[in-house]
C-alpha cells in the first residue's frame, strides 16, 4: 500500500509530506483547492507524462516521491529491470521533472524508465476517475477479472494450448523441410551419388597428405642413393678398385712385409665398403616409392579437397555430410508417412485444447451470470436502478484463440430501459461511470486488484441516500485494500479512517496548496462545513456528529 507521498514544487505545492494508513482515507477541500494537483503529482511518480507545466513557477524542477509497502510479486519485475530491492523493505519511487521539460525516474534510488514506473504503478495503484480509461474500463483485462471472480483455473488450457502450438510448429517445420527437400531432390540425389562414389572417410585427408609427403621425400633422395650405390659398387666404384688393388698386392705381398700389411688393410676396407653398400642398398629398398601410387594419392587428395570446397565443409566432414544428405533423402522418401503422423498428433492436441477451452468457456458463462447478479444488486442503492449490467462472453475466431481460451469477455451496460448495451466507457456519464466502477469493485472485492485504489469524486452529482450508499460501499471495499477517496460528500467523508484536508492559502504574493491530517475535532468541523457551506451552524455540527457516529 501507499505509505507516504512527498511533493516538491508541483504547481501550487511548494513542499508537502504526507503519510497514509490502511483502510479508507478521505481527501476533502473546497472547489479549486487543488485536490487534482495531488492526484497529478502521484500520477507523475507512477510514470505519467512529465509535463514541464507541473513545475511550480520560479522553481527549476519538480519532484514527487511515493513510498509503498511493496507486494512480494513485484520482485521478479524489479529483478528483470536490474533494480535491487530487499524483501520487506519499502519501495521508493521518485520522479523529477525539470522546468525545461526533461524528466528522470528512480526506483530505490536507482535510475528507472518511465515505462517501468508505469508498469509498477499499474500493479500498485488503481486510479478511478471520470475520464479514466484503464483498470475496469479496459476490455483487455475483463476476461482475467471474470476468471478471478469465478476462481477459474486457466492452467490446463494454457498447457493444452502450448502442446497444440508445439505440435503445429513441428508439423509446419516438417512440411517446410519436405518442401525444401522436394525442390532440391535432383540436387540431393546427385550430391549423395557423388559422395557415395567418393566414399570419404574421417581422417583420410591427413593420412593421404602424410603418405604423399613421405613419397615426395623418397623421390628427392633416390638419385643420391643411386649415385652412392654406383660409387660403392659400380664398375668404377670403390669396391671394384679395392679388389683390383688387392689382386696386385696379392701377387707382390711376399716381397716385403709392409706389402702384406697393406693387403690385410685392403681386405678390411673391402669388408667395410661391402657392409656400407649393403646398408645403402637396404635403405634404398626401404625408401623406394611407386610413382603410380604417388599419382593416385595426389589425385584422391585433390578429389577430397575439391568436394569439400564444393560443399563448403572441411574434408574430414565429408563423411558426416554424406550421412546427413542420405538422411534428408530418407526423410523425403518417408515424408508423407511422417507428415501424416504429425498431422494426427496436432489434431489430437487441438481437440484436447478445444475441450479444455470449452470447459473454461462454460465456467465463464456461469460466472458471468453470477457477476451480473452481484453487480445488479449494487446498482439500485447507487441510484442506477434503471441501468442494466452484463458480462458479454463471446467466442473468438480461431485465429484469436490463445493460452487463455477462446472467449472475448467485456463488461457492458445499458443506462436506460430499452437502450442497447455498450462498453462502460462509451455509455455511462461521468458520475454514472464512477458508480458503475464502484459497483463492480464491490462485486469483485474478494478477488482484489492493486494494493491501493483511488476514487476521484465518485460522488459527484449525488447526495443523501445515494451518497450514503456510496460511503457504505467504499467503507466495505476498504476492508480489502487501502482506499483513498477525493470527495465532496459529507456522507462519504464521515466513513474515513483518516481525513486529509486540502486547502489553498495566499500570503498576498504567492498562492500555495497545502494538505494536513485532521484531528477528530477538525474533522467534525470539516464535515459540518461540507453540510452547511461557508457558515457552519450548530445544526450542521450535530448532523456531522450523527454521520460520524453512524459511520
Amino acid at each position: 500500500m501507499l505509505t507516504a507521498l512527498s511533493i516538491r514544487d508541483v504547481v501550487l505545492i511548494e513542499a508537502l509530506d504526507l503519510e497514509f494508513g490502511s483502510g479508507l482515507g478521505v481527501l476533502t477541500g473546497e472547489t479549486g483547492a487543488g485536490k487534482s494537483i495531488l492526484l497529478d503529482a502521484l500520477g507523475l511518480a507512477l510514470g505519467a507524462r512529465g509535463d514541464s507545466g507541473l513545475v511550480r513557477h520560479g522553481a527549476t524542477q519538480a519532484s514527487v516521491t511515493a513510498t509503498f509497502e511493496a507486494p512480494a510479486d513485484l520482485a521478479a519485475l524489479l529483478d528483470e529491470n536490474g533494480i535491487e530491492a530487499e524483501p520487506g523493505e519499502p519501495l521508493i519511487i521518485r520522479r523529477v521533472v525539470k522546468a525545461d521539460g526533461g524528466s528522470r525516474g528512480f526506483v530505490n534510488n536507482q535510475p528507472a524508465s518511465a515505462a517501468l514506473l508505469r508498469e509498477l504503478g499499474a500493479r500498485l495503484v488503481e486510479i478511478h476517475g471520470q475520464h479514466d480509461d484503464r483498470g475496469l474500463l479496459n476490455p483487455r483485462g475483463h476476461r482475467a477479472l471474470l476468471d478471478m471472480f469465478a476462481r477459474l483455473d486457466t492452467v490446463a488450457v494454457n498447457a493444452a494450448w502450448q502442446s497444440w502450438r508445439s505440435a503445429e510448429t513441428a508439423l509446419e517445420a516438417a512440411r517446410e523441410e519436405i518442401e525444401t527437400a522436394a525442390r532440391d531432390r535432383e540436387w540431393l540425389d546427385h550430391a549423395v551419388a557423388e559422395l557415395d562414389a567418393l566414399a570419404p572417410e574421417p581422417g583420410e585427408e591427413e593420412t593421404l597428405a602424410e603418405r604423399r609427403r613421405t613419397m615426395q621425400r623418397s623421390e628427392k633422395i633416390s638419385e643420391d642413393l643411386n649415385a652412392l650405390i654406383d660409387a660403392l659398387d659400380g664398375s668404377e666404384g670403390a669396391l671394384s678398385r679395392l679388389r683390383q688393388a688387392a689382386r696386385i698386392l696379392d701377387r707382390i705381398s711376399s716381397d716385403h712385409p709392409s706389402l702384406a700389411e697393406a693387403l690385410a688393410a685392403l681386405d678390411r676396407a673391402m669388408v667395410e665398403a661391402s657392409s656400407a653398400g649393403d646398408q645403402v642398398g637396404e635403405a634404398t629398398r626401404a625408401l623406394a616409392f611407386d610413382p603410380r601410387a604417388l599419382e593416385e594419392d595426389e589425385a584422391r587428395l585433390f578429389e577430397l579437397r575439391g568436394m569439400a570446397r564444393k560443399h563448403r565443409v572441411q574434408p574430414d566432414d565429408l563423411a558426416a555430410l554424406a550421412d546427413e544428405l542420405r538422411a534428408r533423402r530418407e526423410r523425403l522418401e518417408a515424408g508423407e508417412e511422417g507428415i501424416a503422423a504429425l498431422e494426427a498428433k496436432a489434431s489430437v492436441a487441438r481437440q484436447a485444447y478445444a475441450a479444455a477451452a470449452q470447459k473454461l468457456s462454460k465456467g465463464r458463462a456461469a460466472a458471468a451470470q453470477r457477476l451480473d447478479a452481484a453487480v445488479a444488486a449494487e446498482l439500485p442503492p447507487l441510484k442506477l436502478d434503471a441501468a442494466r449490467f452484463r458480462t458479454a462472453v463471446a467466442p473468438l475466431p480461431e485465429e484469436q484463440w490463445g493460452p487463455a481460451g477462446q472467449d472475448r469477455v467485456e463488461f457492458e451496460i445499458a443506462t436506460n430501459p430499452g437502450a442497447p448495451f455498450g462498453p462502460l466507457i462509451k455509455i455511462a456519464s461521468g458520475g454514472e461511470l464512477s458508480r458503475f466502477i464502484l459497483a463492480l469493485k464491490v462485486a469483485l472485492a474478494e478477488e482484489g486488484g492493486a494494493a491501493t485504489m483511488i476514487f476521484d469524486e465518485i460522488d459527484r452529482g449525488v447526495g443523501g441516500a445515494v451518497a450514503s450508499a456510496i460511503g457504505e460501499r467504499l467503507h466495505r471495499l476498504a476492508r480489502q485494500t487501502q482506499l483513498l477517496v477525493v470527495t465532496h460528500s459529507p456522507q462519504v467523508a464521515a466513513r474515513g479512517a483518516e481525513h486529509l484536508l486540502i486547502a489553498k492559502r495566499n500570503d498576498g504574493v504567492v498562492t500555495r496548496t497545502g494538505v494536513r491530517q485532521l484531528t477528530a475535532a477538525e474533522r467534525r468541523e470539516e464535515i459540518a462545513r461540507m453540510l452547511s457551506g461557508a457558515t457552519i451552524t450548530e445544526e450542521a455540527r450535530a448532523q456531522a456528529d450523527r454521520l460520524i457516529e453512524t459511520a
